[in-house]
This record gives C-alpha cells, sequence and structure tokens, in this order.
C-alpha cells in the first residue's frame, strides 16, 4: 500500500527535494524545465513550492512567486502562482487542489494572479480567479541597422548574470499601467529553457531582450534604471531594416503611439484580488511564471 500524500512546502533551502520538483515540473509540463534554472542558483527566497508527496515523489503541486506588482503606478506586493498540476496518473483525487489550497492561505489577501493553459480554464474560477485579457501592441518604425552593434550576452555565464540581475533589481517598472519590477530571476528561467530573445546590453544599466525577424523588432522585455533614447537604440539592436516594432508588455511608458493588434489569444491570465486596468495591458512575458 502506498503512503497517503503529505504536503510540504519547499523552498530555495531543500535543495535535497529540487531534483522531485524538477522531475514533477518534466512530467506534468512537457515544455517546461527547472533542472538548468536551478543549477544557475536563480531558486531563492521569493519561491516557494507547495508540493504534495508521495512515496518521495511530487505528485502534485501549486508554486508562489513574490512579485512587485506596479498597477496604475501603484507598487503592490502580491504573488503569481505557477506549476499547479498533478502527475496525469493521479488526477481526479483532488490533489492538485490540495496544493491550491496551501499556496492561497500563504497569499492571504494579497493580490494574486497566474497564467494558466487553455485544458484549465474552468479550474481557477473554483478559487476566486477570474480572467483578464491581454493585448498585443505594435508600432510602425522604420530604421536601419546603425553602424556598432550592442554585444550579444548569455546568462549561461554567470558573471554576465550577476551583472544582470544587478541591473533587473534596479531597473524602472517598463510599464505604470499593469506590470512588475524586479524579477530578473524570472527572466533568468526562461533563458535557461532557450524561450528568451537574444539579450543586448546597450549599456550597463540598459538590458533589452529583443529579435528582428522579416522587418519586425520584437521587443519583449526592457531592464534600465533610466529612460532609454530608443531612436539611438534601435540601429544597435537590428540587423536588418525595420518597419514595426512589437512588444512583450505594455508599452505606454516609452512609446505611447503604440496602436492595439488585437487580444493575446493564449495568454490564460486570471487574477484574484487584484482590479487590473480597464485599458489594454499586456503583463510582461518575461515576468510571467
Amino acid at each position: 500500500m502506498n503512503p497517503a500524500p503529505s504536503l510540504r512546502v519547499v523552498s530555495h533551502r531543500d535543495t535535497d527535494l529540487h531534483a522531485a520538483y524538477c522531475d514533477y515540473v518534466a512530467q506534468v509540463f512537457t515544455q517546461a524545465d527547472f533542472r538548468r534554472w536551478c543549477e544557475w542558483r536563480q531558486w531563492n527566497e521569493d519561491y516557494l513550492a507547495f508540493c504534495v508527496f508521495q512515496d518521495g515523489r511530487v505528485v502534485a503541486n501549486a508554486s508562489a512567486m513574490r512579485m512587485r506588482l506596479v498597477i496604475e503606478g501603484a507598487h503592490v506586493d502580491g504573488w503569481q502562482l505557477g506549476a499547479v498540476g498533478c502527475l496525469p496518473q493521479l488526477r481526479g483525487r483532488g490533489l492538485a487542489r490540495t496544493a491550491m489550497h496551501a499556496a492561497l492561505a500563504h497569499c492571504g489577501d494579497a493580490p494574486i494572479l497566474l497564467f494558466a493553459n487553455e485544458r484549465v480554464l474552468d479550474f481557477y474560477p473554483r478559487f476566486g480567479f477570474a480572467p483578464a485579457p491581454q493585448s498585443l501592441f505594435a508600432l510602425d518604425w522604420q530604421a536601419q541597422p546603425g553602424s556598432e552593434q550592442a554585444p550579444v550576452l548569455d546568462l549561461a555565464d554567470p558573471s554576465v548574470r550577476a551583472q544582470f540581475l544587478r541591473a533587473a533589481a534596479s531597473a524602472r517598472p517598463v510599464s505604470e499601467r499593469f506590470g512588475a519590477r524586479d524579477y530578473g530571476r524570472t527572466a533568468t528561467w526562461y533563458a535557461a529553457n532557450g524561450y528568451a530573445s537574444a539579450l543586448h546590453r546597450l549599456d550597463e544599466d540598459v538590458w533589452v531582450f529583443a529579435q528582428a525577424e522579416d522587418g519586425v523588432l520584437t521587443i519583449e522585455d526592457v531592464f534600465a534604471s533610466e529612460p532609454v533614447d530608443w531612436p539611438a537604440a534601435i540601429g544597435r539592436l537590428i540587423d536588418q531594416p525595420i518597419r514595426e516594432l512589437r512588444f512583450g508588455f505594455t508599452p505606454e511608458r516609452d512609446w505611447p503611439q503604440a496602436r492595439v493588434l488585437g487580444e493575446e489569444a493564449d495568454a490564460g491570465l486570471f487574477v484574484r484580488n487584484l482590479a487590473v486596468p480597464a485599458s489594454p495591458n499586456r503583463f510582461a512575458l518575461l515576468a510571467r511564471t
């Protein structure tokens, strides 16, 4: 007879349990992996995994990442849930529900957001979450490659990673409408899994994830302590002429003239104890867990 499931909160200090957590993630979310992120020592005190263990394995989970949210210019402490689920062979037994209740009890009345995949959109309203639409933004922008390109750096290098995290910790929020600050360790997860755009360093305090393709420069995220001179910077980010900018965040701060392309169809944002602005917004891609 298998032992009864038991709940345990796994923190950055519980390194002996990280492998079990990584195994769980790999089985439930086939396109996600935490192993390299852990090897990079990015798991810190802001990330807690509310794991249901059985027979030495993590069989269900709901993780909570502390977030420094920015909502209509106000800085608010909150949480973002992620890696919520259960091993496929054990679904239907309430194990994910147990993990969710534990995570929500820890978060209390603080604002909470999460990004759900399309298979479980009916799960989160049972816990008081409401869907919040996300928008796509673009801007017509003609530019040619500059004579000097910004260096592209690799976060696999520990020294580069340390410099980036310092810059991210002091960066101004890329959006005052609906975004976050100091989420460098979340961004490194995307880099560790090969999901982030190329990382360009314009200078010591300006780091930009961006990629040009077919005449469109997608600026995925910007970590900068001061406003950026974008007319001068764009040419350093591209190796081909461009006609349009697209954004992985709400661009109202630096590009107020950006237009809404439409709704981000597969965003799956849900919120609890959080009033999302009525105006179009896009929570930064690299801040999503």
